[in-house]
C-alpha cells in the first residue's frame, strides 16, 4: 500500500488511534437504532425521480448552497432498450424544495465527451458528496469503439455492451457548486490490477468523507469480466483529489464458495458513523438476507473486516406505499442516505415496475421517509 498505509488511513481517519475503534462486542450485536425495516415509513407515490421517456437510475442527493435538494442520477433514452445502461447512459441533476421530492430534470452534468476519453461513450452510478468546499460526484464511466448503438440494437447480443463494461472505470468531477462547472479527471482514479481479483473493471463506487477530509472509497470488480463472482475492494485518499490507493490487497466480501458463486453482494453505500462504518448493499441472489436483491445491513472498525448486523436484512424489494397499498417492485437497488444533522432522514433507490428484475416496463428513483 505504499506510503499511504491502511495504519495512518485509519489514525487520521478521525485523529484518534485507539479511540477510532468499536468495540468488538458491538459488531454483529443487535442496533435497535440502525433497524431500517423498522425505521421505514410509507412511500410517497409522487415522490423521487421518474422521466416518462427516459429509463432512470443510481439516486444520490445532497443539499445545495441554495437550500434544494439536488438528486444527482443517471439516465438513457428509452428508444434503447433498459440492458443500454452500460452504452448509453448520461448523469444528470434534478432539483426538489423537499427531501421527498418530486424532483424536477434540471440539466445533464457528465454528456458523452468522445471516444478518447477513458468515460466518453457513458457515464454512470453517481454518488455525489460534499468535501470542503467542494462538491465530489463520483462516478463509473466508459467508452468504446463500436459505432454508437441505434435505436433497437440488442448491445448484449451484438457484444456492445460486453465490451464497453469491460473499459468501466471510476471517475469523478468536481465544483463549489451544485450547478457547476465541474471539473472532470482526465484518468481513472482506480485502475483495475492485473492479476489480482480486481483485474477487470472499477465501478459502483462508494465514498465516505471523514473527518479531515480524507476518503474512504469502496469499488466492484471482477477477476476477468461480467460473470460472478462480483466483488467489492476498498481504497482511501488524503483528499478527494487522490491519489487513491488500496487499503487491502483482498476484497472485502466474500460469501461464496467453491462451486457456489452466486452469494455476489454490490451497489454498497457506506457511512462513518462517528467511530465506525457501516453500510447497506444489495443481496443479488437472496442467499445473505433471504430475498433477492434485498437489502444486507454490515458494520466495521477499519473498512476492511466487516461484520453482519443483526438483524442483517436492511430492506427489501416489497414496498409499502402512502395508500396502504403495497407492490413487490422488479429491483430495488443503487440504495442511497440522506443524512441531515447527522442522523438518516430518507432512503432512495432506483426501482422498476416489471414482471420480475431487470424486465421493467419502466424505472425510476423512489424515497422512503426513516422514522
Amino acid at each position: 500500500m505504499n506510503h499511504f498505509t491502511r495504519r495512518t488511513f485509519l489514525k487520521g481517519a478521525a485523529g484518534l488511534t485507539a479511540g477510532l475503534l468499536l468495540s468488538d462486542n458491538l459488531l454483529g450485536q443487535e442496533n435497535t437504532e440502525l433497524s431500517f425495516p423498522d425505521r421505514m415509513l410509507p412511500a410517497p407515490l409522487n415522490g423521487g425521480f421518474a422521466m416518462d421517456d427516459y429509463w432512470v437510475w443510481d439516486p444520490s442527493v445532497v443539499k445545495g448552497e441554495d437550500g434544494l435538494y439536488h438528486m444527482f442520477a443517471s439516465r438513457w433514452s428509452k428508444e434503447y432498450g433498459f440492458g443500454n445502461w452500460v452504452t448509453n447512459s448520461q448523469i444528470v441533476r434534478a432539483v426538489s424544495k423537499t427531501p421527498a421530492g418530486p424532483y424536477q430534470f434540471a440539466e445533464v452534468v457528465l454528456p458523452a465527451r468522445g471516444k478518447q476519453f477513458f468515460d466518453g461513450c457513458a457515464t454512470h452510478n453517481a454518488r455525489i458528496v460534499k468535501n470542503g468546499k467542494y462538491f465530489v460526484l463520483y462516478y463509473f464511466g466508459t467508452h468504446y469503439s463500436d459505432p454508437a448503438p441505434k435505436p433497437g440494437d440488442d448491445v448484449w447480443d451484438n457484444g456492445v455492451a460486453k465490451r464497453s463494461w469491460m473499459n468501466k472505470r471510476v471517475g469523478m468531477a468536481w465544483s463549489k457548486s451544485v450547478y457547476g462547472p465541474w471539473t472532470r479527471s482526465e484518468k481513472p482514479i482506480i485502475e483495475p490490477r492485473p492479476g489480482h481479483w480486481d483485474a477487470s473493471i472499477t465501478s459502483n463506487p462508494s465514498p465516505v468523507v471523514l473527518p479531515g477530509g480524507k476518503v474512504y472509497l469502496m469499488y466492484k470488480s471482477s477477476p476477468k469480466n461480467y460473470d460472478p463472482p462480483l466483488l467489492l475492494g476498498a481504497a482511501g485518499a488524503k483528499s478527494f483529489r487522490g491519489p487513491y490507493e488500496r487499503l487491502s490487497d483482498k476484497p472485502l466480501f466474500e460469501f461464496h464458495t467453491a462451486g457456489q458463486m452466486d452469494n455476489d453482494v454490490e451497489d454498497p453505500f457506506v457511512w462513518w458513523a462517528k467511530d465506525h462504518f457501516e453500510l447497506i448493499m444489495k443481496d443479488r441472489f437472496g442467499h445473505i438476507c433471504g430475498e433477492e436483491g434485498g437489502g444486507i445491513h454490515a458494520l466495521s472498525k477499519d473498512g476492511i473486516k466487516w461484520d453482519l448486523a443483526n438483524p442483517v436484512k436492511a430492506y427489501s424489494r416489497t414496498v409499502k406505499w402512502e395508500d396502504g397499498t403495497t407492490t413487490k417492485q422488479g429491483n430495488f437497488e443503487r440504495p442511497f442516505l440522506l443524512f441531515e444533522d447527522g442522523k438518516p432522514t430518507h432512503l432512495f433507490a432506483a426501482t422498476g415496475a416489471g414482471s420480475r428484475p431487470y424486465q421493467l416496463e419502466r424505472s425510476w428513483n423512489m424515497v422512503i421517509p426513516l422514522k
